[in-house]
């Protein structure tokens, strides 16, 4: 049996899933009769060595126990208080360092509908180590929650937010929660970024995207995108409306027996 790459998913997964109307977590709400997170989980199955879900106080063991059911070891860190992707994610360090992965994977808990081509695509852009690099796949398409603005060399230079009242374009490059940073990226460059970026937004949380554009200025052509196979993999599950749409997706996978 070949070993598993040297990788760590990390997977905030701290929300209360309000907006679903459900009495579960927003990690543990059925999706199709599965954890939402198990689907994630499922899908980074013989990619990465170890995931890293960060969670409300309480749920640790029960998500745990969900790795399990999906094969994939998980370690469960708690986070008291919702302030941001950014704090989450740095919630995983000391797990990480742990582990010392050659790479750090990121992927939001309800990032369901991503495509295991796509994942493909991602080891290929960013396959770690000692390299400073970042990569992660783009959807274009009409009313933006998320643009990420590019010069005309392509660079990404700015990151416009509808969450921070911004002003969207009528259509944009938005990303599909699914991130991939080298070993170096993860362990200088993002606490770099963390010690610099002390700002919260709208929200009073700290936002994980604006690293983006703050690494490219820094590092001309660290940060790499390439698009996703198909739109729906950009679909967080937010609402009742997203919930319904996933699982038409993966209920249709299943009748074309495939794997979405």
């Amino acid at each position: 049996m070949s070993a598993l790459p040297s990788r760590v998913l990390i997977v905030p997964a701290a929300g209360q899933g309000t907006r679903l109307g459900g009495s579960r977590p927003k990690a543990l709400t059925p999706v199709n009769g599965t954890p939402m997170i198990q689907h994630v989980l499922e899908r980074h199955r013989g990619r990465v060595a170890l995931a890293v879900a960060v969670v409300r106080p309480g749920l640790e063991g029960e998500i745990e126990a969900v790795g399990r059911d999906a094969g994939v070891p998980v370690r469960a860190v708690v986070q008291e208080q919702p302030t941001g992707m950014l704090d989450a994610i740095l919630l995983a360090a000391a797990e990480v360092r742990r582990a010392g992965p050659d790479a750090v994977w990121i992927t939001w808990c309800d990032q369901v509908a991503i495509r295991p081509a796509t994942l493909d695509a991602l080891e290929q852009a960013c396959p770690g180590g000692e390299a400073i690099a970042f990569a992660f796949p783009t959807v274009v398409g009409p009313r933006p929650y998320i643009h990420f603005e590019r010069d005309s060399g392509g660079r990404i230079v700015a990151l416009r937010q509808r969450r921070e009242g911004d002003v969207m374009p009528p259509v944009g490059e938005s990303d599909a929660g699914l991130f991939a940073m080298s070993a170096r990226t993860w362990r200088e460059i993002l606490p770099a970024f963390d010690e610099a970026f002390a700002e919260r937004g709208a929200l009073g949380e700290r936002n994980f995207l604006p690293f983006i554009p703050w690494l490219e200025a820094r590092h001309p052509g660290a940060v790499r995108t390439f698009p996703c196979q198909e739109p729906i993999e950009a679909l967080g599950i937010n609402t009742p409306g997203d919930l319904a749409r996933i699982e038409a997706d993966l209920s249709a996978a299943a009748s074309a027996g495939r794997r979405p």
